[in-house]
């Protein structure tokens, strides 16, 4: 093939599985009716008539806003206002003890991408559980690094301590930083939460690691689905855990409007990061202000300031906040729908405890996914499983769907 591209962009392609079925849903249902087709594809809330959600608290405030707020540049660390209400709403009641700062981000993606940059040497290795969100990889092969895994649940599925010690261990041996990577609440693709308990574990563990002296940890921490993976407080407790860790562990939590606020396109999150040190906190808006310059210069500002305009105002966020429980619970009420119904006949699925998305676990995801779309069915095929959007397959097209997947497992006999 010919080529003039530098030898660490040669042969790159994107294909993304889940645009790709998603499209092949969107066609479907323009041939045959959204009543006729299931779309369980993408990471986005839709209402019972099958149409995106946009909240219309946060509806109303974005395109109430004047025309300076939404075309003008905003600064490159963030609206200041909209930084601090990101930490309002991403710790809630149990803010951690320590240096905290914080800058905006494209999308929580935008922090992902910044603390693989900033954190890691070209070809350190990345640590995540065996479910996890494809991106991951794409970052970390895109920045010269490798995403590696270790097994998230053990034969009883709990948290595999034993695994993810393990690991840890073996990157701990062969570099100074050790970045690891959770998605919790709500993990994508599984829907797993870390309980506290298991959080405890980690942070002794991982406490016992940087005593030794060769090794920082940097612990990065995906909020995505935080807003829809239980109630408001009780998920949010686990951060009281990040105060006071050795200031040779730094927590980066990677917040987004994406989902609580229903700004997916806008691109808009913040990088948080938490430190016993004030050096390191220092550092750590600095260093990653500086990537931000060097890859989107600054973002976006309308929904900055829509969000900080919300967030700041007790009746706008009274009703933000019951406008978005009614479709946490509505995701919830899906999601219970497919638990109750996989448990009556039989059908696997890992432990789902919120957030938008059911995995089945399976070693023949594509055949099985290809096999339900001539029932009009699409769901995403993983490597290692099935996933399925609960925030976007209305109540009456949940029911009896885990029992369809089921006879079409049966069918090609990967029971």
């Amino acid at each position: 093939m010919t080529s003039v591209a530098a030898k660490h962009a040669k042969g790159k392609k994107l294909k993304d599985v889940i645009f790709v079925t998603a499209g092949q849903a969107a066609e479907d249902t323009k041939l045959n009716g959204r009543e006729l087709v299931v779309n369980g594809t993408l990471g986005a809330i839709y209402d019972e008539e099958g149409k995106l959600v946009f909240l219309k608290t946060v509806k109303e405030e974005y395109l109430n806003l004047s025309d300076t707020e939404h075309i003008g540049y905003a600064p490159i660390a963030g609206i200041p206002e909209y930084l601090e209400g990101a930490e309002k709403e991403c710790f809630g009641d149990s803010r951690p003890d320590g240096f905290i700062r914080s800058i905006a981000t494209s999308g929580g993606t935008g922090g992902i991408h910044h603390l693989v940059h900033n954190y890691t040497e070209p070809g350190d290795e990345v640590l995540t559980a065996d479910w996890y969100w494809g991106a991951y990889r794409i970052i970390c092969s895109d920045n010269g690094r490798t995403l590696v895994t270790y097994s998230l649940f053990d034969e009883h599925n709990n948290f595999n301590h034993d695994a993810f010690q393990h690991r840890v261990k073996e990157l701990a041996a062969k570099q100074t930083n050790v970045v690891i990577l959770f998605n919790t609440p709500g993990n994508n693709p599984t829907g797993y939460s870390v309980e506290d308990k298991d959080w405890d574990s980690i942070l002794n563990f991982l406490k016992e690691l940087v005593a030794i002296g060769r090794n920082n940890v940097i612990i990065g921490i995906d909020v995505a689905y935080l807003d829809y993976s239980g109630e408001k407080e009780d998920v949010r407790a686990f951060f009281k855990k990040m105060g006071h860790l050795p200031k040779e562990i730094l927590v980066c939590v990677c917040y987004s409007l994406s989902k609580g606020f229903t700004m997916y396109g806008q691109r808009v999150g913040a990088m948080i990061g938490i430190s016993s040190d004030e050096e390191i906190a220092d550092e750590f808006l600095e260093v990653n202000k500086s990537t931000s310059r060097a890859t989107w210069s600054n973002i976006c500002r309308p929904a900055m300031r829509a969000m900080a305009n919300i967030v700041s105002d007790p009746d706008k966020f009274k009703a933000y906040e019951e406008e978005r429980n009614s479709y946490y619970q509505l995701i919830r009420d899906r999601a219970d729908i497919f638990k109750q119904e996989a448990a009556e006949v039989g059908l696997p699925m890992l432990p789902y405890r919120g957030g938008f998305f059911i995995t089945i676990p399976t070693d023949s995801g594509t055949a099985i996914c290809e096999e339900l779309k001539k029932e009009h069915i699409y769901v995403i095929a993983l490597g290692n499983g099935i996933r399925v959007a609960a925030c976007g397959i209305p109540k009456f097209q949940m029911k009896g769907l885990a029992g369809k997947i089921y006879d079409a497992m049966k069918r090609l006999g990967k029971l």
